[in-house]
C-alpha cells in the first residue's frame, strides 16, 4: 500500500518538479549564498560595550537643586514667590515670625544691650576698685618703708644712747670707788687727828654725790635698754601691722578682680546673646542663596508653623555644568576608565542606536568618563560621571537636571561570532586601553 501511494505521488507535477536535478543545485546553491553570508555576518567587528541607564547631573555641588530650609522654628508671615518663579541670588522668598516666647519682645535687642552696658559699667567699676586697691598697697607699702626707716633711725639712735649710758655708768661706778677710798683715808687721817672735821665731811659729801651720780647713770643707762627693747618691738610691730594693712588691700584687690572677671565673663556671655538675636532676626527672611527657579515648595499659606531645619523650598540652579551620571552593576565596573568614550541618547531626544555599530547610530552625543565612585550605592551599583567630549558635537542646551539617558560605554572590537559566543557561555568582555578608543566618531 505503500507503494502504491508512493506511486501517487509521483503523477503530482510539483512533486516532479521539486524533485528534478536542476531544482536541487539551484536550492543547495541558494543555501550555500546563505550560509556564506551568514559566516561573513560572524565575521564582521562588533564593538562591546556597557550599557546602563543615568540621568543629567552635574559634577558641582552648587549647581544641584538645592533645599532651602528654617534655621528656627517659626510660622510664616508672607510669601513673596510661587512655585515656577525664576529668582536672583539674595531675593526675599519668604518672611516668618516669632512662635517661641523668650523672643517675642519687640524691643529684645534694645534690653539685652542695656543689659550688656549695664554688666561693662560694673566690670569698670570693680576694675577701678582693684585699681584703687593697688594704690592703697602702693601708699601702704611706702608707708611701711618711711616707718621702718623712722624707727630704725631710732633705733641706732638709741643703740648708741645706750652705749653711752653704759659707759657713763662706768665712769661713775669708778668715781664712787675713788670717793670711797678717799673718804676711808681721810677718816683714818681724821681719827690720827691729821686732818679737820670739815676736810672729812668734804669727802663725806664727794662720796654722797658720787654715789648719787652712779645711780643716776645706772637707772638712765637701764631706761635706755628698756627703751631699745621697746623700739624693737615697735619695729615688728609695725611690720606686722603694716603686713596686715596690704594683706587686706591685697584682699580687696583680688576680689574686686574676680568681681571683674566675673563681670566680664557675663558680658561677654550677653555679646554672644546680643549677636544670636541680631543674626536671629535676619533669619526671619529666607534669601535665595543663588540663581535659580523656585520648585517644590513643601510648606504653603500664611500662619503654617515650621520646625528648625525643616524643608521649605527647592531651587534648581539656573547655571548648569552638565554631567550624566550612570549606575554601573559591579561585575561591569573593572571595564570602566577615566577618560573612556561613552555615547548617550537622551530622553526626547529621537535616535537610532545600533549598540555594536556606534558609528552607524545617529542622534547620540559623544562623553567621557571624568569620575568614578569607589563606593557602591544603596541601589548595588556604583555610580559614574560623564561629562561632554571636547570637539563633538555639543550636548543639547535645553536639557533639564534629572534628566534620564541611556549611555553606551564602548569596549574593545571584537568579531560578532566572538561576541555571541561570550554571551552564551556568561564570560566577561575583554579588558582594553581606553585611549585606543577615541578614535572612534559618531555619525
Amino acid at each position: 500500500m505503500f507503494l502504491e501511494k508512493k506511486t501517487d505521488f509521483k503523477e503530482f507535477k510539483s512533486f516532479v518538479a521539486t524533485s528534478a536535478p536542476e531544482h536541487r543545485m539551484r536550492k543547495t546553491k541558494w543555501m550555500l549564498i546563505v550560509l556564506g553570508i551568514m559566516i561573513l555576518v560572524l565575521l564582521l567587528p562588533w564593538t562591546q560595550n556597557i550599557r546602563s541607564r543615568g540621568n543629567v547631573s552635574t559634577l558641582n555641588p552648587e549647581q544641584r537643586p538645592q533645599e532651602v530650609n528654617s534655621l528656627i522654628t517659626a510660622r510664616i508671615s508672607k510669601w513673596y514667590i510661587q512655585n515656577g518663579d525664576f529668582v536672583s541670588k539674595g531675593d526675599t522668598l519668604l518672611a516668618l515670625a516669632e512662635t517661641k516666647d523668650e523672643y517675642l519682645d519687640p524691643n529684645l535687642l534694645q534690653r539685652t544691650t542695656e543689659q550688656l552696658n549695664a554688666k561693662s559699667q560694673s566690670a569698670d567699676f570693680y576694675r577701678n576698685k582693684a585699681k584703687t586697691s593697688l594704690e592703697q598697697i602702693s601708699a601702704l607699702e611706702g608707708g611701711l618703708e618711711l616707718k621702718l626707716s623712722q624707727l630704725k633711725m631710732k633705733l641706732k639712735q638709741y643703740t648708741l644712747q645706750v652705749q653711752s649710758d653704759s659707759m657713763a655708768m662706768s665712769a661713775a661706778a669708778g668715781q664712787l670707788k675713788i670717793a670711797s677710798v678717799q673718804l676711808q683715808r681721810q677718816e683714818e687721817l681724821y681719827i690720827a687727828g691729821l686732818k679737820s672735821l670739815s676736810d672729812f665731811e668734804s669727802k663725806q659729801q664727794y662720796f654722797q654725790d658720787a654715789l648719787a651720780k652712779k645711780i643716776g647713770t645706772e637707772n638712765k643707762y637701764q631706761n635706755s635698754k628698756t627703751e631699745l627693747l621697746n623700739i624693737r618691738l615697735e619695729l615688728s610691730a609695725a611690720s606686722q601691722e603694716y603686713a596686715e594693712k596690704i594683706s587686706k588691700a591685697a584682699g580687696d584687690k583680688y576680689a574686686a578682680l574676680s568681681e571683674v572677671a566675673s563681670s566680664d565673663g557675663e558680658a561677654s556671655k550677653l555679646r554672644n546673646v546680643l549677636f544670636n538675636y541680631r543674626a536671629r532676626k535676619d533669619f526671619h527672611y529666607i534669601i535665595a542663596p543663588q540663581n535659580g527657579q523656585v520648585l517644590q515648595s513643601a510648606k504653603a499659606g500664611i500662619g503654617e508653623t515650621v520646625k528648625e531645619g525643616e524643608k521649605l523650598l527647592t531651587i534648581i540652579p539656573a547655571q548648569l555644568n552638565q554631567a550624566v551620571e550612570i549606575m554601573v552593576d559591579p561585575n561591569d565596573m573593572p571595564l570602566i576608565n577615566l577618560g573612556q568614550l561613552v555615547r548617550i541618547q537622551f530622553d526626547g531626544f529621537p535616535a537610532i542606536i545600533f549598540s555594536g555599530w556606534p558609528q552607524a547610530s545617529y542622534g547620540l552625543f559623544s562623553g567621557k568618563v571624568s569620575a568614578i565612585d569607589n563606593s557602591i550605592d544603596e541601589s548595588g551599583k556604583f555610580k559614574v560621571w560623564v561629562i561632554p567630549q571636547e570637539g563633538d558635537k555639543a550636548w543639547p542646551k535645553n536639557l533639564r537636571y534629572g534628566t534620564g539617558c541611556q549611555s553606551i560605554a564602548l569596549l574593545d572590537d571584537v568579531p560578532i561570532w566572538y561576541e555571541l559566543w561570550r554571551r552564551f557561555n556568561g564570560f566577561p568582555a575583554n579588558f582594553y586601553n581606553p585611549t585606543s578608543k577615541d578614535s572612534k566618531t559618531e555619525k
